[in-house]
């Protein structure tokens, strides 16, 4: 992916504050997966992460070893205007597609459909967060059951569950992938709720 040309056009949409995806706080599905966690010194990242409100969730709850990134120096700058106590050291600024790390936990909240949806990034994404999932780790989120649509104006991107087992069945074991029941009321009926584990060796 071209990292600077991905930067320039999420800064500018964050700018411009073109974020109709943005909800302005959790989203049902991922808050309700947090509320039945229990423990708090997991090591959690959500890649892609925008204004993070999943993330300042978790802070809030309690749990101390989470990481939020995006590409974007915009939502990042948000982000610790809301939350001066968070640690900077756990805000990172990078390409998704080069972190290195390893997590018990990846919250995906519609990272996916964010970015040129090709089978190269498809299938690279899964094999990132193969990579950066501890032994026993999860993938765990929201992805958008809309038409896939190749306007580069027009993100999210979208998919279907068929299509999305695709790329990260090469990687991960499907727990749990099935229409979102609790989805906020705008996105009823297009969204799907995820878990998946980390294939063993």
């Amino acid at each position: 992916m071209h990292t600077d040309k991905e930067e320039d056009y999420w800064t500018q949409r964050y700018d411009g504050k073109e974020t109709g995806w943005d909800i302005g706080y959790p989203s049902t599905p991922l808050k309700t997966y947090i509320d039945q966690l229990t423990d708090k010194t997991i090591k959690i990242i959500i890649p892609g992460a925008g204004n993070a409100y999943e993330a300042e969730y978790l802070w809030q709850q309690g749990f101390t070893n989470v990481y939020v990134l995006d590409i974007s120096p915009a939502p990042l700058g948000m982000f610790q205007k809301r939350n001066p106590d968070f640690p900077q050291t756990q805000l990172l600024l990078e390409n998704f597609f080069d972190h290195q790390g390893q997590y018990d936990l990846i919250l995906e909240q519609t990272f996916f459909c964010s970015f040129v949806p090709t089978d190269k990034n498809r299938f690279a994404y899964a094999e990132r967060i193969q990579m950066l999932l501890k032994t026993n780790g999860k993938l765990v989120g929201v992805w958008f059951d809309i038409p896939l649509t190749y306007s580069m104006e027009k993100r999210p991107f979208g998919g279907d569950k068929d299509l999305y087992l695709t790329y990260l069945t090469n990687y991960l074991d499907p727990v749990v992938f099935e229409p979102c029941y609790n989805s906020i009321p705008p996105r009823q009926g297009n969204e799907l709720f995820g878990i998946f584990k980390k294939r063993g060796p």
